[in-house]
């Protein structure tokens, strides 16, 4: 994946590096020390000369894997961007990105240990989970919603009621679920799915009558299904409008201002525009699929205002 290239005003990278590496006078054109850095990311990163991206298998367009064995996807690519962003800012010469499998089930513990350093994917930004890792600015707002076959002629979450209904573990998805299941008594038998192609793949083969996601995840699954007029996604949302965030190993208040940083340059640049067109208005690899999804009133403020949520 070709990374997009920048360089810092002069002005710019002084204050970067003053406040992350801890320099004082005038700046060196040599690397920063490892032991000048604060951070213990960046430090890790400035001894390696390597940035370690979690991202999924199966998550177009956000973070996936082409047949090719090639890590593509929206969120891998702002990370791509953060990594260039973050060699820069260390005066290194090269920094290598690193690729490791974060699933839903392991992806906080992989953050939370320091086996990845940045979580590039489709995690959304809670409260709950925000008390074990750090996340970025959002760089996408969904909702959770639900797919079904239009021959199932369900349109509200209480059509649900009695059915069988699949969500993937170790999500935000799954838990709103079973909460509406418990609180409106729906009597819904819950399906767990590894990964979000199993669970759709549950819908295909009949075994469940919908699946539980994030809206913009179900217009992917069923965009690459072999009969994508046979689906419908519910309008009707299973709660308020959820963001993505790229997560950070929570306390290391260092990197995650600099990748902060990284992206504000990039969203109030308009550049994240050109990144969104090719991932959600453009024709998708491997398959040449197009989502057809237009830029949000939401999101685009998200962009032109970046800020921490917090909610």
């Amino acid at each position: 994946m070709q990374h997009a290239q920048f360089r810092l005003r002069p002005s710019k990278l002084l204050n970067v590096l003053g406040i992350f590496l801890g320099l004082a006078g005038t700046m060196s054109v040599a690397p920063a020390r490892a032991d000048e850095i604060t951070s213990p990311t960046l430090q890790k990163i400035a001894q390696t000369k390597t940035i370690t991206i979690g991202h999924r298998e199966d998550e177009s367009p956000f973070s996936y894997v082409t047949p090719d064995g090639v890590v593509r996807g929206y969120s891998v690519e702002i990370c791509g961007y953060i990594a260039d962003y973050v060699r820069d800012a260390l005066k290194l010469e090269k920094v290598d990105v690193k690729y490791v499998v974060a699933t839903p089930a392991t992806r906080f513990l992989l953050v939370k240990t320091g086996k990845v350093d940045l979580e590039c994917s489709a995690t959304t930004n809670t409260a709950e989970r925000r008390e074990q890792v750090a996340f970025t600015y959002p760089h996408f707002i969904t909702a959770t919603r639900y797919v079904s076959k239009k021959s199932s002629n369900l349109n509200s979450i209480r059509d649900l009621a009695g059915r069988s209904v699949a969500s993937t573990t170790g999500t935000i998805n799954i838990e709103q679920l079973q909460n509406i299941n418990r609180a409106e008594k729906l009597n819904i038998s819950v399906l767990l799915a590894k990964l979000n192609s199993e669970g759709f793949a549950m819908v295909e083969n009949n075994r469940a009558s919908a699946f539980v996601m994030d809206g913009v995840l179900l217009a992917a699954q069923v965009a690459f299904s072999a009969a994508p007029n046979d689906y419908s996604i519910s309008s009707e949302a299973f709660g308020p409008p959820e963001p993505y965030g790229i997560m950070l190993l929570k306390g290391d208040d260092g990197f995650k201002t600099l990748v902060n940083e990284a992206l504000k340059k990039l969203f109030t640049s308009g550049d994240i525009k050109t990144i969104y067109q090719k991932w959600f208005m453009s024709p998708v690899p491997p398959d040449g699929r197009n989502f057809n999804l237009p830029l949000s009133p939401e999101l685009e403020t998200a962009f032109e205002e970046p800020k921490e949520y917090l909610q």
